[in-house]
């Protein structure tokens, strides 16, 4: 009776043992694949992105990435896993129906350690390869920073709007002003937008204009450059029991942040939003919809309006040329309605053509080598000629302009120019500003801020005056000192340590909807 017992115990023990085996296998591969799918498509990323992205996929204009995860992270490493099972099961059975005894010790052992090794190996290396691409460390080191973004946010306070105008806000998709160095590059693919926005007919800029750190992707900067703080999600706020991330289900989206279309909705503005791309990947819709834009259009109102699909890529969505005709229709009944009623707009614009994997359009004539940087000037020539149809229709005389890239240009494995730009030592975003009636002098805006102090800018640039010129942690590029308690005025170590703590009360309330301000 002991020995049957123990022979049952010893069976069930080498079942477990088998599955336990093929379960950190499996592990192992699905984090392997994601490492390098990770790496390839986006290059090093945090683990806020990740979350973040992960809850808002799309099947449809969110890159095709959908399916690709579906395939390389839920499908492959389960059919490798039950393909080794399977192989093991059969060269089991094989061996006891022929009759054949068990392998020598000394060979069956060497089979058992190399079989051991090489599951540890793909377990550890899967492992330590997410960990990396993910930016864990910084994650971990972060979490234990004594540092509160809550101590130095600034709930923007609007002293007087006597002289508000209407805004035009441009995002160019990885709009990084190192591309015009026609000393790395084949041609400067900025010059018909610089053309169209020169400094001789008092255009301005912000010189070397920052991605803050720990951004780099399209809703971290429009959440910097419009709410004024970095955008952190799941992770800011682990182990609270409030709701830090944007779903299906969530109406709101960093709802107890006082954002750019919630100021100026405040002061009677009309906010609407153009793109090219799917308004709900990564939840850009709702976040959009809680900050006071009534209008946001993307590749479903595009569809719906009848557009042929040609004028899109299957990838993304529609192309910059149409996305640039339907922003002159839309400026053309803002604008008259704006005159009519005396309501001014906002009307804020993304661009969708430079977003890599480049898809070359029929308008699109590839003079260089690298079909990236014909892709790069062909869109900067469309905005370009929306610039030109503001000036046409006299509309710069009563509206400011803000165009700026949405963050720098995506590094991942599978991406153009890495000779050029890996080891940059000043990679910057393209920027112009336009207000009526300035004068054009680029030294009145502070040069090398970051994405942050862009909110408190655009504010501005609208004609709207803040109290201290401050909202959000930035600090407006017009003003040419910062106060003191500001946190533009701490030390770039400490600076930068402020925007990698977690923040987690501070978050939570975020995204909680409750007001987040001190």
């Amino acid at each position: 009776m002991y020995g049957r017992i123990l022979h049952v115990t010893r069976r069930v023990g080498s079942v477990v043992g088998r599955i336990l085996v093929y379960v950190l296998l499996w592990a192992g591969l699905t984090l392997l694949i994601a490492a390098a799918g990770i790496r390839y498509y986006w290059g090093e990323i945090s683990v806020g992105q990740m979350l973040l992205n992960l809850v808002s996929v799309e099947t449809d204009g969110g890159g095709g990435l959908v399916w690709v995860g579906v395939l390389g992270i839920g499908v492959v490493p389960l059919l490798v896993t039950v393909g080794i099972a399977a192989w093991q099961f059969f060269r089991r059975r094989k061996r006891h129906s022929t009759g054949a005894g068990p392998h020598p010790r000394r060979p069956q052992w060497i089979l058992r350690t190399v079989s051991t090794v090489l599951v540890a190996a793909v377990v550890v290396g899967g492992t330590t390869a997410f960990a990396s691409s993910v930016g864990m460390r910084d994650y971990i080191e972060s979490a234990r920073s004594e540092y509160d973004l809550g101590a130095r946010y600034v709930e923007p306070t609007v002293t007087g709007d006597e002289h508000k105008r209407n805004l035009v806000l441009i995002y160019l998709e990885s709009g990084e002003a190192t591309l015009a160095d026609d000393q790395l590059f084949e041609k400067d693919a900025f010059v018909p937008l610089k053309e169209a926005t020169s400094a001789s007919d008092g255009w301005q800029s912000v010189d070397d204009l920052q991605q803050y750190r720990g951004g780099g992707w399209t809703m971290a900067g429009l959440t910097s450059t419009q709410c004024g703080i970095p955008l952190k999600g799941t992770g800011s706020t682990a182990g609270s029991s409030g709701s830090s991330e944007p779903s299906d289900d969530v109406d709101t989206y960093l709802g107890g942040i006082t954002c750019l279309g919630d100021v100026l909705g405040e002061h009677g503005y009309t906010n609407v939003f153009l793109g090219g791309a799917n308004s709900s990947f990564a939840a850009k819709d709702t976040f959009l919809g809680s900050h006071g834009y009534s209008e946001v259009k993307g590749l479903a109102d595009w569809r719906a309006a009848g557009e042929p699909e040609e004028n899109f890529r299957s990838d993304w969505g529609l192309s910059d040329e149409r996305l640039m005709s339907h922003a002159r229709d839309e400026i053309d009944e803002l604008h008259a309605e704006a005159e009519r009623t005396g309501r001014p707009f906002n009307l804020t614009l993304l661009t969708l053509d430079t977003h890599e994997p480049v898809h070359v359009f029929d308008y699109c004539a590839v003079d260089t080598q690298s079909e990236v940087t014909s892709v790069y000037s062909c869109s900067m020539a469309l905005v370009a000629g929306f610039v030109d149809h503001l000036k046409e229709r006299g509309y710069l005389d009563d509206t400011s302009v803000v165009i700026m890239g949405d963050h720098l240009k995506h590094m991942s494995a599978g991406d153009a120019f890495h000779e050029q730009l890996d080891d940059h030592a000043n990679r910057t975003i393209f920027n112009r500003i336009w207000i009526p009636g300035g004068s054009g002098n680029s030294t009145l805006l502070r040069p090398g801020v970051d994405q942050l102090n862009m909110y408190p800018t655009i504010l501005e640039a609208a004609g709207l005056a803040l109290q201290d010129r401050e909202a959000g942690l930035g600090v407006s590029a017009f003003a040419p000192q910062v106060p003191a308690d500001s946190a533009q005025a701490m030390e770039p170590d400490s600076y930068a340590e402020l925007l990698d703590a977690l923040s987690p009360a501070f978050y939570e309330k975020a995204w909680a909807g409750e007001d987040a301000a001190p």
